[in-house]
């Protein structure tokens, strides 16, 4: 049975998470949203920040240079 597109939302790429993110902080620093709303816009901000933390640590880990057969860890120059 074919799932709709509305039941599974497709994941965030890093660029929506970080753009949704700037959104956020955006909003509650302007000081505008009621109590509620800012409650529930720190834990989406909360959820962004792992989200995008870990797809930085995921490429981070994949970013190796093959150097001679060995598998070396990136170094930024």
């Amino acid at each position: 049975m074919p799932r709709s597109a509305a039941a599974v939302p497709e994941p965030l790429t890093y660029e929506q998470a970080l753009a949704e993110l700037e959104r956020l902080v955006q909003a509650m620093e302007g000081g505008q949203l009621p109590l509620d709303q800012l409650l529930v816009s720190y834990s989406r901000g909360a959820e962004l920040l792992q989200l995008c933390k870990g797809r930085l640590q995921a490429v981070e880990e994949q970013v190796k240079l093959l150097d001679e057969g060995q598998l070396k860890p990136w170094a930024p120059t």
